[in-house]
């Protein structure tokens, strides 16, 4: 591969991460920050990485920097986002809180769970990806992509349940 298709799948693989960092309500900044420490590791460690995945190896990369900074600094979560800031003259108030009041439990409830589970059911049901795909990005078998998402979705029907008791 020449360094002109090195670097325009690059960017492609770089694009695909901010989009999954912000379906992560990752802010716009952080995940563009994020997604340039990603490129930077890439082009540092380039000649040492040994997965014929790069986008897996971007992924893992990207959500360990974004774990450890969210370990590092805790920031609180914006109250509302961009698209129901837009449509404020739109929808009642009473409509927006309650649309945000479902999303702030189920971003709890999505919290609460172990981040692997926590990456399963956002790569399935936010990115809307195949279970194959889930698969290749994470280098895990299908059946225990099956397995683990089955069991994301269990604990997070559990914990959702006793959020609104």
């Amino acid at each position: 591969m020449n360094h002109s298709d090195l670097l325009k799948n690059l960017n492609t693989e770089l694009n695909f991460i901010y989009r999954y960092l912000r379906k992560l309500n990752v802010s716009h900044e952080d995940a563009e920050d994020i997604a340039q420490e990603t490129a930077y590791k890439f082009l540092q460690y380039f000649d040492s990485i040994k997965t014929p995945k790069i986008r897996s190896w971007l992924i893992r990369v990207a959500l360990n920097f974004h774990h450890d900074q969210y370990r590092k600094t805790s920031r609180v979560k914006l109250d509302l986002r961009e698209d129901q800031v837009r449509t404020l003259s739109k929808d009642l108030p009473e409509e927006i809180l309650l649309s945000y009041e479902q999303r702030f439990e189920i971003e709890d409830v999505l919290a609460k769970l172990q981040p692997s589970y926590r990456e399963l059911l956002l790569l399935k049901y936010i990115s809307e990806l195949k279970y194959e795909e889930i698969a290749d990005m994470l280098d895990m078998k299908i059946g225990t992509v099956k397995t683990s998402s089955f069991r994301a979705r269990k604990q997070f029907a559990k914990l959702y349940e006793e959020a609104n008791r």
